[in-house]
């Protein structure tokens, strides 16, 4: 097909966003890849220093709510693919703060899509063949799961339980909207908890191995027995990249790591990595700065993704097994000092950690 040879990531400064440009630009680097990133607290151009050819990258600082600048980028950057991963995603913000969500998740998708709509249906800039829109969702549009209950599929009914989840699920119905009303060829992809490099460390791996680095209390919600499925990002970029190629337009897929344990077990294992990497560190064992907080509201338990049917059809499997993502995570955490500087000596984060997190 055609449509890769420029290609909008939206929300590309993100976590998984420039780990996507990353894998692309390593992969494909004749492609051009336009960023569109407003640049909010948990965006970090620094995530893009090393591109393997930076030659065929570039980035605009915008917001997705804007219409007309989605439009004129698609137009004068001859963009045939959208990937959209710009969105508001931390659940604990979204619960004090769910305007935020709403603006960016459902309004921007809709922007999004009525500036694809424009110049790929109604302009016809290139044939409906040679384009395609994707758009990044997460497996808590599903809502939560009991412990007898089968692992999500496709098919399984959407069940939102927090404003964020609202947000996404309400952004893949209007995705889907526009394949079914206005033959806009989309797909869209639902994934478990991402994991790896340029993770923003509100989030829970990096704010483990962070926390316990520099003898800060590690968070523990209720009784950390709720199961997420910990998906590493390279290979969430992987099957992203295989779905755009060669998924037929309409079709949903759920994208999973198949590593499905409790909170507390996960954080734990963090830990035990962390006593054999930092050997020396007073804090040794790390398992002493483990403190148990109250639940956040709605918190779902458990989490499970279903990849049959992407395996099935397309034959993308998760390479890495829990253990060894955790190990490439904690030990690129603890070569990139500053990076990790770059985000802890914002006033707005410091002040955010030192009210949660206090040291021991």
């Amino acid at each position: 097909m055609a449509r890769q040879k420029s290609i909008l990531v939206t929300g590309g400064a993100g976590f998984i966003g420039s780990n996507f440009i990353h894998y692309i630009n390593r992969v494909e680097p004749d492609i051009f890849i336009l960023n569109l990133d407003a640049l909010t607290y948990a965006a970090n151009l620094k995530n893009l220093d090393k591109l393997s050819n930076p030659s065929c990258y570039k980035f605009i600082k915008g917001d997705i709510c804007d219409e007309k600048l989605v439009y004129s980028l698609i137009r004068e950057y001859e963009i045939s693919t959208i990937v959209h991963f710009a969105a508001e995603s931390h659940v604990d913000r979204s619960i004090y703060n769910p305007q935020t969500f709403i603006e960016t998740n459902i309004i921007g998708t809709f922007s999004l899509l009525e500036a694809a709509k424009k110049a790929w249906i109604e302009e016809k800039i290139f044939p409906l063949s040679d384009v395609r829109f994707h758009h990044i969702s997460t497996d808590e549009v599903y809502g939560s799961l009991k412990a007898d209950e089968p692992p999500f599929s496709e098919k399984t009914p959407y069940k939102p339980n927090s404003p964020y989840a609202a947000s996404k699920a309400a952004s893949d119905h209007l995705v889907r909207s526009y394949f079914k009303t206005y033959g806009l060829p989309v797909t869209i992809t639902n994934c478990s908890n991402n994991y790896g490099p340029y993770q923003f460390p509100e989030k829970l791996i990096p704010l483990t191995i962070l926390s316990a680095k520099n003898g800060r209390q590690i968070p523990i919600y209720g009784d950390g027995q709720q199961i997420r499925d910990w998906l590493y990002v390279e290979d969430h970029c992987e099957a992203i990249w295989l779905v755009i190629n060669k998924a037929e337009p309409g079709e949903t897929y759920n994208i999973g790591g198949g590593n499905q344990v409790p909170n507390i077990d996960l954080v734990k294992q963090i830990c035990s990595i962390l006593d054999e990497l930092l050997s020396d560190s007073k804090y040794n064992p790390h398992t002493q700065l483990l403190t148990y907080v109250a639940d956040r509201p709605g918190h779902d338990r458990r989490y499970a993704m279903d990849i049959t049917k992407i395996d099935r059809e397309l034959g993308w499997k998760p390479r890495e097994q829990l253990n060894s993502g955790l190990r490439k995570t904690i030990q690129w955490y603890l070569d990139n000092g500053e990076w990790i500087e770059s985000i802890i000596s914002r006033p707005q984060y410091k002040a955010w950690l030192e009210k949660n997190y206090k040291k021991r």
